[in-house]
C-alpha cells in the first residue's frame, strides 16, 4: 500500500483509514471482533485509524485503545473531541476548559500518552477560535498531541484559523475532515480547495454515504435487516421519499458505470473519493469483518478520467443529492435568532 503526505506534517498515512464508529454500543458490541477487524487493517497495511470520544460514549476508544496494545507506535492515531457527553454544559464544545480535559479523558481510555492528530469535532460558534487554538497549542507543546485539526470547518472558518495561528503565534491547524462521496460532493467546491491552498492534509468521512453506496439498497428490495437504513432510516434518508428515490434512480445508473469499469459500486465509491487531488484519506467504517475485506481492494485506486466524467454527468460537481449529507448546518442557518432583529 502506498503511503500519502498528511498535509505538511511529514506524517505518512495510508489512503484509507480506517474508522470506528461502528464499534462498540453504536454497531458492533462484539468487542473481540471489533478487535480483530483493527488487527486485520493493520496486517493489510492501513496505518491510520480515526475514532471519537462521542462514540458510544467513550466506548469505542476504550476499544481502539485495547486493539492498539503492543501495535500503537505502528499507528497514526487520530481522535476527535466537542459533541457533549454528558448532560453537564461544560463538557463539550471547544472550550479550552473542556479541551484539556477531554484530552486526558481519551488518552486514558485509549491506553495512550499521546494523540497523533487531535481534532475539532465541529465548529463552535461560542469559542473564539484564538481560545481552542491555544488550548490546543498547548497540549501539542506538552507532547500529548502531534498535530491539531478539524472536521466540518467551513471554507471560510478554515482560512480564519490560519489567519489566527499566524497572527497569535499559535499551533495551526493542519487538516480537516469534511464529509465526501459520489452523493456528497459540496466540499468540492470551496473546501477542498482551501485545503490545498493552505496544505492541509483531508480525510474525507462517509464516502459510502452511510452505505448507499455499497449498491445493498435497492429498488422494490427491503434493505438488509442489519443495515443502519433498516436500523436508522431516518439519519440515511431510507424513508425520505424523495431522498431514497433519488439516491436508489443513481444507484441503478452507477452500478451500470461500475460493472463497464470492472469495479464493485465500493471499488467506485472509495476510488472516486481517492481520485480528488486534495483527499489524502479515505474514511471507511466497517462494522464487521466481512465489510473490511469488501473495501481493503480499493486501497490507492483512482479512476479514469473518463469514469469520473460518467459521475460528474450524474451528480454534478460541488452538488449534494440530500443536503443533510454536508453534515453540519450554520447556526445563521439553523437558528432564526440569527437571522432576526
Amino acid at each position: 500500500m502506498e503511503f500519502r503526505a498528511l498535509g505538511r506534517t511529514g506524517i505518512q498515512v495510508s489512503p484509507l483509514c480506517l474508522g470506528t464508529m461502528m464499534f462498540g454500543a453504536w454497531g458492533n458490541t462484539d468487542t473481540d471482533e471489533c478487535v480483530q477487524i483493527v488487527h486485520r487493517a493493520l496486517d493489510a497495511g492501513i496505518n491510520f485509524v480515526d475514532t471519537a470520544d462521542v462514540y458510544a460514549f467513550g466506548e469505542t476508544e476504550e476499544i481502539v485503545g485495547r486493539a492498539l496494545a503492543g501495535r500503537r507506535d505502528d499507528v497514526v492515531l487520530a481522535t476527535k473531541f466537542y459533541n457533549a457527553m454528558d448532560d453537564d454544559p461544560n463538557h463539550r464544545g471547544a472550550s479550552r476548559r473542556w479541551i484539556v480535559r477531554a484530552c486526558e479523558d481519551s488518552l486514558r481510555r485509549l491506553g495512550t500518552d499521546y494523540i497523533d492528530l487531535y481534532q475539532v469535532h465541529h465548529p463552535d460558534a461560542g469559542t473564539d477560535i484564538d481560545e481552542t487554538l491555544g488550548a490546543l497549542s498547548d497540549l501539542v507543546r506538552a507532547g500529548k498531541v502531534r498535530a491539531i485539526g478539524t472536521s466540518v470547518f467551513p471554507a471560510e472558518q478554515l482560512v480564519e484559523a490560519q489567519w489566527v495561528a499566524e497572527r497569535r503565534g499559535h499551533v495551526r491547524f493542519t487538516t480537516e475532515q469534511p464529509s465526501y462521496s459520489i452523493f456528497a460532493r459540496h466540499a468540492e467546491a470551496a473546501v477542498l480547495p482551501t485545503a490545498e491552498r493552505f496544505g492541509l492534509g483531508v480525510l474525507v468521512w462517509s464516502p459510502l454515504n452511510g452505505g448507499w453506496l455499497t449498491g445493498k439498497y435497492r429498488r422494490d428490495a427491503q434493505a438488509p435487516a442489519d443495515s443502519r437504513a433498516a436500523t436508522n432510516g431516518d439519519h440515511f434518508d431510507y424513508r425520505s421519499e424523495a431522498a431514497r428515490q433519488r439516491k436508489l434512480d443513481l444507484v441503478e445508473s452507477l452500478d451500470a458505470i461500475a460493472s463497464e469499469a470492472g469495479l464493485t459500486m465500493i471499488e467506485l465509491a472509495l476510488g472516486f473519493v481517492q481520485s480528488h487531488r486534495a483527499v489524502t484519506s479515505a474514511i471507511i467504517g466497517p462494522r464487521t469483518m466481512a465489510q473490511l475485506e469488501s473495501q481493503l481492494p480499493a486501497a490507492g485506486l483512482v479512476l479514469p478520467d473518463d469514469v469520473l466524467d460518467a459521475i460528474d454527468a450524474l451528480v454534478a460537481p460541488g452538488s449534494d443529492v440530500n443536503p443533510s449529507d454536508a453534515g453540519y448546518v450554520p447556526p445563521a442557518v439553523a437558528e432564526a435568532r440569527l437571522r432576526r432583529r
